[in-house]
């Protein structure tokens, strides 16, 4: 993990198209502003575990199962 340390509209570039700015700091809350094209998902963490665990829950169908069910 890569540790850095910015100030209010101080920005880091990952890779070529994405950005992230600090927007604001108040106590131990920061703001940010991330720029990236549309293609690339940005969730929160707790929205990407409801997801996964979601995932995880649907039934997992492999091509063996598939097999049973045509025939």
């Amino acid at each position: 993990m890569l540790i850095l340390t910015r100030r209010v509209d101080e920005r880091i570039f990952i890779g070529d198209d994405i950005t992230l700015c600090v927007l604001d700091i108040e106590g131990n809350r920061v703001r940010l502003g991330l720029e990236a094209p549309k293609n690339i998902a940005i969730l929160r963490e707790e929205i990407h575990q409801k997801y996964t665990a979601e995932a995880s829950n649907e039934p997992q169908h492999d091509a063996l199962d598939q097999g049973k069910r045509s025939a």
